[in-house]
């Protein structure tokens, strides 16, 4: 299938960073919100992450420019376009918010385009359960979408070789690594991360260590590029959460029980960067 026009639902950090590198790779790109001021919001930040790109040599003014030009705010999902080839939904990390989404578009769009999902932690299979479950595949990308090359392409139980095959070649032309992967939960990335992150808010809790000194463990004992709960407040405690409660439910495993502190930080509204506070402080 040839794919031209794409639609994103959903203009926050993954929707807009997967708009910005659709159209950075010429193609039609259609970002789709339920308030204009979401769409702005997300479109402003399209803008300054190809002003990063300009400055660091990657782009020019004029590529800036023509990316731009490709990007269409749509408001509302009643009005996404019928000719779409592709669905990428980026909303929230709710399965019953989803499902309601893919029921609207089912009744939309055209029978041969393809739907995805960029859930990070959520059944593929259950998701194409209320449509075309043959053209329906999980497109995880990593945040920052525009840097970072992993795309997770996760096959739900009735997704066909076609449909993989299409999405594969995709991911390839935007210049992404795409890894197959079935359809369990957590897939690979999360099933690794999340209970890491989550084991370090376990020591935290325990009285282990500080938030700093646990982080610090990480990066110069493990060589990672940010410390478990920088990367947690970074995510967001909320998406951890919700992801923790997917693995616990979906495996039945008490090894993947959400740490008590990480559920009480929710509960506070301490979700980390975006209410200026979680593990660590924010201005």
């Amino acid at each position: 299938m040839n794919i031209q026009n794409v639609t994103v639902i959903g203009a926050g950090t993954m929707g807009n960073g997967i708009a910005h590198v659709f159209a950075q790779n010429g193609f039609n790109v259609d970002l789709v919100d339920v308030k204009n001021e979401f769409i702005e919001r997300g479109i402003n930040t399209i803008s300054k992450n190809l002003d990063r790109q300009i400055k660091k040599g990657i782009l020019s003014e004029d590529d800036k420019k023509n990316t731009l030009a490709r990007i269409k705010p749509v408001l509302g999902t009643e009005n996404v376009s019928p000719d779409t080839d592709l669905v990428i939904e980026a909303i929230i990390e709710n399965k019953d918010a989803k499902l309601q989404l893919f029921k609207q578009l089912e009744s939309i769009v055209k029978a041969d385009s393809i739907f995805a999902s960029n859930t990070s932690s959520i059944s593929i299979t259950e998701l194409s359960a209320v449509t075309r479950a043959d053209k329906f595949i999980g497109m995880h990308f990593m945040n920052p979408v525009p840097v970072m090359k992993l795309v997770e392409i996760i096959r739900g139980y009735s997704t066909s070789d076609e449909t993989y095959e299409t999405i594969k070649e995709l991911s390839l032309k935007l210049g992404k690594t795409p890894v197959e992967v079935n359809d369990y939960p957590g897939f690979i990335s999360n099933r690794i991360l999340m209970p890491m992150i989550n084991e370090a808010i376990f020591a935290l809790y325990e009285g282990v260590a500080s938030a700093e000194d646990i982080d610090t463990v990480m990066k110069l004992g493990m060589a990672h590029p940010m410390g478990p709960l920088t990367l947690a407040d970074f995510i967001g405690l909320d998406v951890c959460l919700a992801i923790m409660e997917v693995l616990y439910e979906g495996f039945n495993d008490p090894k993947y029980r959400p740490c008590p502190l990480l559920k009480k930080m929710v509960a506070a509204n301490k979700l980390g960067r975006k209410t200026k506070e979680g593990f660590f402080k924010y201005e």
